[in-house]
């Protein structure tokens, strides 16, 4: 595959974050792919952010290089195993979601984001990582 997206990386090219630039670099190396499941989370947010409707924000997307990976069944066992080994409320709040995307990844592959704990849990699962800056 190459470099997995988080759902903040998306969020972070469509509004111009910090992140932006880089994210935009990776994306046009090419091999740039998203889990449907973090599309979906960035799509929430933009919408709730930006002056887009859902076809615009479609539109957008769909230009962008950037592969969607469908969500398996397969997926969904190794991401229920990913959550259970790796949260924990103080030291390791990893979302459902966040598990979802490394569950899709290969060794492969490199997942790109800001947050810490998927950074961790990533590098834990043999899964390389792009640290993208934070939004402050």
């Amino acid at each position: 595959m190459g470099t997995l997206l988080d759902a903040y990386a998306l969020v972070a090219l469509l509004e111009d974050e910090p992140a932006a630039s880089e994210v935009e670099r990776l994306v046009r190396s090419g091999g740039s792919a998203i889990p449907a499941i973090s599309l979906a989370e960035a799509g929430q947010r933009v919408l709730r952010h930006a002056a887009l409707d859902a076809e615009e924000l479609r539109n957008v997307v769909s230009a962008l290089p950037i592969a969607v990976i469908p969500f398996t069944e397969a997926h969904a066992w190794r991401a229920a195993v990913l959550r259970a080994r790796h949260y924990r409320r103080r030291d390791g709040d990893v979302s459902l979601a966040d598990c979802c995307l490394v569950a899709v990844a290969t060794p492969a592959d490199k997942v790109a984001t800001a947050d810490r704990a998927i950074l961790q849990m990533a590098e834990a699962e043999g899964v390389g990582t792009v640290e993208l800056p934070a939004r402050y």
